[in-house]
């Protein structure tokens, strides 16, 4: 009684050149997870490095430019005119008259 599958079977290769692509797969695989470890290392310790900056705040308003209500007023006029401007626009009627009619 011959059993036909418990049996090795005998497999032989060509000797060739040795290149195994899966070697340089995994190589490949394993550089990419490196590089995306070192990416994040280095994205934590950039954000606890920023987070320990003491924030400036705003306490010398000697220093900075204060912004003038003149200024501040003549903007607002120049948005106020141009809003005129876009509500004549939408509201006047079309030059062109329709062909179709």
């Amino acid at each position: 009684m011959n059993l036909k599958f418990l049996k090795k079977k005998k497999k032989f290769r060509k000797g060739g050149l040795g290149i195994k692509p899966d070697l340089y797969w995994e190589y490949l695989l394993f550089m990419t997870f490196l590089l995306a470890f070192f990416f994040c290392a280095f994205g934590l310790y950039l954000f606890i490095k920023i987070n320990k900056e003491s924030v400036s705040s705003i306490v010398n308003t000697n220093e900075q430019e204060i912004i003038k209500k003149e200024r501040l007023n003549k903007v607002l006029s120049s948005f106020k005119e141009r809003e005129k401007k876009s509500i004549e626009i939408l509201n006047s009627p079309s030059p062109i008259i329709d062909p179709s009619l």
